[in-house]
């Protein structure tokens, strides 16, 4: 199943590369979503999210493996149509211009490149989840402890080790060697948190210079860890697609012609590597449909989320006019905090709201029973129209 997108000659474009890269973490997203919803009814896969990075890396180590061994590219790679060859520039003098240029030869992957591929696409993003947790539970433990005190700290630094810092204090003598582990793990937790947002950045940075360079066509590697393997990403040729199939089929033969033993032991293993080929098919074809299936759910919701959630905004009313005074009115004191009917400080100060004027409750409440109506603006007014105000303006 091969997703081609637009783009002319052998070099990727930028999405494709792009597309590619987002692939793992978007399957990431899928299976953790999916294994959530079915440990509600099954309580064991709990096992299995409290390792997550474990069970996806290993995951990811069988999927990678398999892919670039079978097609000479990564997992995410092979579904894009993309394949991984060995780049060796070389440099072509011309004796008369004096000038040199690079021609750069594409092959296979050699075993070595292979390994390290894996490496670079699983075990290093392993290594970088792991920090990142480390990083932001000790940033946490932080945060604790500048608003609480550092009476949590003990236990933030023994959480690592099951909480066994109750047996250090009691018995310090025969605990020598755990206080040790927990002095040594308190000292990498926080080199990790001062080294680790240095070494995040720098990592995105490079990527991020990468990218922009791949984008303007100034480099043929996407990727750092691309240009030190001495890889290439090139668009597989129809010939290349075709070629893959009888290329599995034929290792799959040999590993077939490989065993030994019994004939009785041979037809056992032999039926033992096809269900494991027809399920490692199987689960490559589930996990894309598991990625597409995610996508389109979570584009979904979120799009009627974002419908139901967003309020509509309208621009603000313009604010009504400023009620006129009547000459037959009580006038306004120059000091305002004063009440009109007492020119006292206003006391309980209430408001008349068909007016907005201020007096103290008992004089407007007397006034208004007594005439119905605002005493500055002569506004027909009743008690029913009397709030009183907790803060005097």
């Amino acid at each position: 199943m091969l997703f081609q997108v637009g783009g002319e000659g052998t070099r990727p474009t930028f999405f494709e590369m792009a597309a590619a890269q987002q692939l793992p973490a978007s399957l990431r997203a899928a299976l953790t979503y999916s294994l959530g919803v079915f440990a509600l009814r099954r309580s064991f896969l709990h096992k299995i999210l409290d390792y997550e990075d474990e069970f996806f890396a290993a995951l990811m180590l069988i999927l990678e493996g398999h892919s670039l061994r079978t097609t000479d590219a990564s997992f995410a790679e092979s579904l894009y149509g993309l394949r991984r060859k060995s780049a060796r520039l070389r440099l072509r003098k011309d004796s008369a211009r004096k000038d040199s240029s690079e021609e750069v030869q594409h092959s296979g992957l050699e075993k070595r490149q292979r390994i390290l591929s894996v490496v670079f696409l699983v075990v290093l993003p392993y290594f970088k989840s792991k920090l990142h947790a480390i990083y932001n539970k000790e940033r946490e433990a932080r945060l604790r402890e500048s608003l609480w005190g550092t009476e949590d700290q003990g236990f933030d630094e023994t959480d690592f080790f099951t909480g066994e810092e109750s047996i250090v204090t009691r018995e310090p003598s025969g605990n020598e060697e755990l206080s040790v582990r927990v002095q040594l793990a308190t000292k990498i937790k926080k080199f990790i948190a001062v080294c680790y947002p240095w070494i995040h950045a720098s990592s995105e940075g490079l990527s991020f210079t990468y990218q922009l360079l791949y984008l303007l066509d100034a480099t043929g590697f996407y990727s750092l860890g691309l240009q030190a393997l001495g890889i290439q990403v090139c668009r597989a040729t129809g010939q290349e697609l075709m070629d893959t199939s009888s290329r599995i089929s034929k290792i799959r033969n040999h590993e077939r012609d490989r065993l030994r033993g019994p004939p009785w032991l041979k037809t056992v293993q032999r039926a033992l590597l096809s269900c494991s080929y027809a399920v490692l098919d199987y689960a490559q074809t589930g996990l894309i449909a598991a990625v597409f299936i995610f996508k389109m759910m979570e584009w979904w919701y979120q799009s009627a989320e974002e419908r139901l959630s967003a309020p509509t905004v309208y621009p603000p009313p313009p604010p009504p006019p400023a009620p006129t005074m009547a000459k037959e009115g009580i006038p306004l004191p120059p000091n305002r905090s004063l009440c009109a009917l007492c020119l006292q400080k206003r006391a309980n100060p209430s408001v008349v709201t068909v007016s907005g004027f201020v007096f103290c409750y008992s004089c407007v409440f007397k006034y208004v029973t007594k005439y119905k109506r605002c005493p500055v603006t002569l506004i027909p007014a009743s008690v029913d129209q009397i709030r009183r105000l907790f803060h005097d303006t």
